[in-house]
């Protein structure tokens, strides 16, 4: 398995308000998810009237699919009606180099993730 994060800046020089950015974010985010099936979100610069940081994740069994599925997606923000691709970074990580759910939540190997109270049952 990898997983692969892409993270770009978008200017939109001609936003006059949050609204007008939010409306190119959200044409933006629903296109890539519904083209490339990735998950997109807006995860820095929220307040300014511009410049949306994005955060992008793919998952995938190859991370030379995830490579050429960045360069497509990459390619189709640089030519984006309305905005200029600003920095970008991608990395790509192999299953073995995610941390495990001990190191994510700083539990011991045989601490439960959920307490029994928080656990919910499956529906019947």
């Amino acid at each position: 398995m990898f997983v692969g994060v892409l993270q770009f800046e978008i200017v939109v020089p001609e936003s006059r308000s949050l609204k007008d950015k939010r409306r190119v974010v959200r044409s933006l985010k629903d296109k890539l998810h519904r083209e490339h099936q990735v998950a997109v979100a807006e995860v820095a610069a929220l307040d300014s009237l511009n410049l949306a940081v994005m955060g992008l994740s793919a998952v995938a069994n190859s991370g030379a699919y995830l490579h050429e599925l960045f360069d497509r997606i990459v390619l189709k923000l640089e030519r984006w009606p309305g905005a200029q691709l600003g920095a970008v970074q991608r990395d790509i990580f192999k299953g073995d180099q995610l941390p495990v759910a001990d190191t994510v939540t700083g539990a011991p190997d045989d601490e439960p993730l959920w307490t029994e109270h928080e656990r919910r049952e499956p529906d019947s």
